[in-house]
């Protein structure tokens, strides 16, 4: 996963748990824009979520960002 989608997903699990609490779930689509603007960023978002990772549609927020920063 490249350093920028890496470094986003932190960012927004950070403020949906700051915000919403430790146990607040989302989806890769959390970590963009309602405008597909980089589509390319996006699959790389749901190649990991989905295909790597097997993921459910919402997972808990400190959960990735656990596995973010474990590089998984």
């Amino acid at each position: 996963m490249r350093p920028e989608l890496r470094t986003k997903i932190i960012e927004v699990c950070d403020k949906k748990i700051a915000s919403k609490g430790d146990n607040v779930g989302l989806s890769f689509y959390a970590f963009f824009a309602n405008k597909n603007n980089n589509p390319e960023l996006l699959m790389e978002a749901a190649t990991w979520w989905i295909q790597t990772h097997q993921l459910d549609h919402f997972v808990k927020a400190h959960k990735i960002k656990q596995m973010v920063l474990a590089n998984l």
